[in-house]
């Protein structure tokens, strides 16, 4: 009796190993300075190629593309990226010297994972953008000086 027990402790282990799987960690930059980072907040590294930002919990950055394909990508305490439908109502207001104020309103890209709108490139001086959106319910607003 003995012996089918242990058989079977020994079977039960070797599949509940075999059936095992190991998440894979979260991607982190591959920068030096960031690498193996996993605390939260210990990583601000523009995964995206922006500028990022905290709001509480959450991380967002926010791009510039040159040719005026302006994004807002949102991720959490770790970085780790989270769907674009975790915030709403995400707007940009540029503000150019000497020329009226451009107002964008974002919309999610089709992958679903970031805010985007396509508008005037910017460059130039002085250029301020107010980013906007909320957060369950919750507004947010910050205004970033471009260099």
């Amino acid at each position: 009796m003995n012996r089918i027990v242990i058989a079977a402790l020994l079977f039960s282990a070797a599949c509940s190993k075999t059936a095992e799987t190991t998440p894979e960690p979260p991607k982190k930059p591959a920068d030096s300075q960031h690498a193996g980072i996993t605390t939260p907040h210990g990583d601000h590294s523009a995964h995206h190629g922006g500028l990022v930002l905290m709001n509480g919990e959450m991380h967002f950055e926010v791009v510039f593309d040159r040719a005026g394909k302006h994004q807002v990508w949102f991720s959490n305490a770790v970085r780790e990226d989270l769907p674009a439908s975790v915030a709403s109502k995400v707007t940009m207001i540029v503000t150019r010297p000497a020329a009226s104020p451009e107002f964008l309103t974002l919309a999610i890209d089709d992958s679903g994972e970031s805010w985007v709108a396509a508008g005037k490139p910017i460059a130039g001086k002085d250029v301020l953008v107010t980013v906007r959106y909320e957060v369950r319910g919750e507004p947010y607003e910050i205004e970033i000086p471009v260099p």
